[in-house]
């Protein structure tokens, strides 16, 4: 699958480190609206093509756009590329809004093509090991979950801390898909969520050495706590922030009525995966049956192209992302308004298993 990268950021380094390692993946062509800094990459990559983002969504020797650009114009981007005839993976979220979202979703029906969008680290090995234990049965029926993501924000060390704290970003929608998605992959789609959320600063200050000591205007709620019930009636706790000094909370824990399930950091790919049972005093750690361990972003991408050629729904796809958009925005809203939303949108679990497991990493 010939493959272009559209926007030349930081995450762009180990998506194409990552690419690069497939044999099934030719990385044709990077791109930006600053073509210096696709050149740069193509130079430090190896990638012989440099070309504007038109002539990406143009070219005829590219199938799948990578797209890379900051939350504002993913869809704007997606949209383009769709237009061009290329399936599109891109980064999360899908659309800073379910009206973006559901505009996506039908370019890619309309012009036949897949699109697919991060997370991915779901199909790492940690994930893929918890949800093996609870379809095995190993806590019992799960019937609770406690999610959280706290932290002091990325100011003090990203290059480019603004766009976290712009429309499509904060604690929510920059790692709530991480855990939102690890959620529906191990227990089922969400039908309603009700929360509560604030803004505990009007600016941060950079502290990178380019831009240090510039202030940060700050548009998004930067603390939300949330409750969900599942469509299977599982309820759980989820609360992102970026405006915690320290914590002991754990990541991820499914509730089950034979024992507990401490999962990973769902915004990485490898372990540990450790269970206890009732009746037990002590916490095990499963073995990892999976080499995805390492950060494999791009690891998506290959299952979308792979799923393209196999005329197979991807496990990262676009129905799945609009459903965690949804959410997020169902969250943001009950915050408003201090009612319940409920979801309109339902997705399957994705499937265990991709083409790409028979292909080492």
């Amino acid at each position: 699958m010939r493959v272009g990268v559209i926007g030349c950021g930081t995450i762009s380094k180990v998506y194409l480190t990552n690419l690069l390692t497939y044999s099934d993946i030719d990385v044709t062509a990077v791109s930006d609206i600053d073509l210096a800094r696709a050149q740069s990459q193509a130079e430090i990559f190896g990638i012989s093509q440099v070309k504007s983002p038109e002539e990406c969504f143009a070219a005829p020797e590219i199938d799948l756009i990578v797209n890379l650009t900051v939350p504002e114009v993913h869809a704007a981007v997606t949209l383009e590329a769709l237009s061009g005839g290329k399936h599109v993976y891109s980064e999360k979220p899908l659309g800073v809004n379910i009206e973006e979202g559901k505009t996506v979703l039908n370019a890619a029906e309309r012009w036949k093509r897949m699109v697919g969008a991060a997370p991915d680290t779901f199909l790492g090995a940690g994930v893929q090991k918890c949800r093996e234990l609870i379809d095995a049965g190993a806590i019992g029926r799960p019937i609770s979950f406690h999610a959280s993501m706290l932290s002091r924000g990325p100011e003090r060390w990203h290059a480019n801390p603004f766009i976290f704290y712009r429309q499509g970003a904060g604690p929510l929608f920059d790692f709530g898909p991480y855990y939102l998605t690890a959620i529906v992959n191990l227990l089922g789609p969400v039908a309603e969520v009700e929360s509560m959320s604030g803004k505990s600063f009007s600016y941060r200050v950079a502290g990178h050495h380019d831009i240090q000591g510039q202030k940060i205007p700050v548009e998004v709620p930067t603390h939300v706590m949330a409750h969900l019930r599942l469509a299977s009636g599982i309820i759980g706790s989820f609360t992102m922030s970026f405006d915690v000094a320290f914590t002991e909370t754990p990541h991820l824990e499914i509730y089950g009525t034979e024992g507990t399930l401490s999962c990973p950091d769902p915004n990485t790919y490898g372990g540990p995966v450790r269970i206890r049972k009732m009746g037990s005093d002590i916490w095990k750690e499963m073995p990892l049956s999976s080499p995805y361990i390492k950060n494999c972003r791009g690891l998506g991408v290959r299952d979308l192209a792979q799923s393209v050629e196999m005329a197979c729904m991807p496990r990262a796809n676009g129905q799945l992302a609009y459903h965690i958009l949804e959410t997020m925005e169902g969250i943001l809203t009950s915050g408003v308004s201090g009612h319940t939303y409920s979801i309109a949108s339902r997705v399957d679990r994705p499937r265990m298993g991709a083409p790409y497991d028979q292909v080492q990493p």
